[in-house]
């Protein structure tokens, strides 16, 4: 029975990794995984029903909280996209130079990426660079670096990195904890890329007509529900350490205040004006496969703990490699080539709370290693699948301009960070 599962398991990482080659979407595979794990380990366990099914009761319940925060978080930010909210942000940006727009951008995308999270952060910028960058190449430089820098500012921020958020919910890290732990490695990491990108660059870009965008919004509505949005994100955490309710509670209290001001203010407008701005279209927007994808391979990892195999393999890292920060790097290197959303799962299976604590050094360093880990190739994110898709950015192209980069900073960011513990 193990043995299955760990088969299955097996197969459908591969499927999910191969997701592209296959022509078979990621999330099918991991609901698939998740699925037959259960089934798997319910019927030849040889262990009591009832046992089995409080079992998976628990792992369901840990994983609606993620899905709950997840599904709430992207509804905000479509609500925030649909008003034009981000171009408060896009519309300041005038300079024409090469090297000082690398940088704005890229910082720009850093702190971004920690409100809101890498993926939203990495599409809002390529359209804003689709606004300042006309030759194809040169943007694909430019959103390289942004992959970069969203996945760097989206691991020292519980809000900005989907795993980084699975530890904050599962009570391995602490919002002000990780925030204070990971700014200075997270910031290293991409620091080191754009110098060494700006090497590269020279001189101004030529000017691009930019035409206006309009719909049905005004200018103080746009203003009132980025700021409100925002502003509603970054007071989960706080809500958390002011109540103790979980992170999808604050989340959806947030969600359901954004909502009645959406409301409130487009009330007077005919339904073809205030369709797109309603909750409902927001909800027809966010990626629902990858919520899908999430709880399949939520249920695959929690079928994978369940029956001790998580445990097992903790135990012969420890065993064959033995350091800590080896079995972290390793982590953070093999998220290139597989999703980190079920590393980061897995690891939490693997190490028990009782013995690595709340903020406990792995959790942090995993946290990192995870969220920038990816960066290294262009299949390795959310952030990087996104852009290859918006831009067309070919795999190798990336590898070769863009990889090296992001294993520079990577690697200088684990050094500042265990330097500092």
């Amino acid at each position: 029975m193990i043995l299955a599962i760990i088969l299955i398991f097996t197969v459908g990482y591969i499927l999910i990794a191969t997701e592209h080659s296959i022509g078979i979407n990621k999330s099918a595979s991991a609901l698939l995984t998740g699925t037959l794990c259960w089934t798997l380990y319910i019927m030849f366990s040889g262990l009591p029903v009832n046992e089995i099914l409080d079992s998976l009761s628990h792992h369901t319940s840990d994983i609606a909280g993620i899905l709950f925060f997840l599904l709430s978080a992207m509804t905000i930010v479509e609500l925030i996209d649909a008003h034009n909210g981000f171009d408060v942000i896009t519309s300041t940006i005038t300079t024409r130079n090469r090297i000082k727009l690398l940088w704005i951008t890229c910082i720009l995308a850093f702190f971004l990426s920690a409100i809101i999270d890498n993926l939203t952060t990495a599409i809002v910028m390529v359209t804003l660079l689709r606004k300042l960058i006309d030759d194809k190449e040169e943007r694909w430089l430019y959103s390289g670096m942004i992959i970069i820098a969203a996945n760097a500012g989206g691991a020292w921020s519980p809000l900005g990195d989907v795993t980084t958020t699975m530890l904050w919910i599962g009570g391995q890290i602490s919002a002000v904890n990780i925030m204070k732990e990971l700014f200075l490695p997270s910031l290293v990491c991409l620091v080191v890329p754009l110098v060494l990108a700006s090497f590269q660059l020279k001189g101004n870009l030529a000017a691009v007509k930019v035409s206006a965008s309009s719909n049905f919004t005004t200018t103080g509505e746009r203003y009132l529900v980025f700021i409100l949005g925002l502003s509603s994100l970054l007071f989960v955490p706080a809500f958390k350490i002011l109540t103790g309710l979980p992170p999808y509670i604050g989340i959806l209290l947030a969600l359901s205040v954004l909502w009645i001001t959406t409301e409130i203010i487009h009330r007077k407008k005919r339904n073809i004006e205030k369709d797109e701005f309603t909750v409902a279209n927001a909800l027809r927007r966010i990626d629902t496969p990858s919520i899908l994808f999430f709880l399949g391979i939520l249920l695959a990892v929690a079928a994978l703990d369940a029956s001790n195999i998580l445990h097992q393999f903790a135990l012969l890292l420890d065993q064959q490699i033995g350091n800590t920060n080896q079995i972290i790097l390793s982590i953070g290197a093999v998220s290139a080539i597989i999703d980190n959303v079920p590393l980061v799962a897995a690891s939490m299976g693997m190490y028990d709370l009782a013995l690595y604590p709340m903020d406990d050094y792995l959790w942090e360093f995993l946290a990192y290693c995870a969220g920038t880990g990816g960066s290294m190739l262009i299949i390795g994110s959310a952030a990087g699948v996104a852009c290859m898709g918006m831009e067309k950015i070919t795999f190798m192209w990336y590898l070769k301009k863009i990889g090296w980069l992001a294993a520079a900073g990577y690697l200088a960011g684990a050094f500042i960070y265990i330097y500092l513990n």
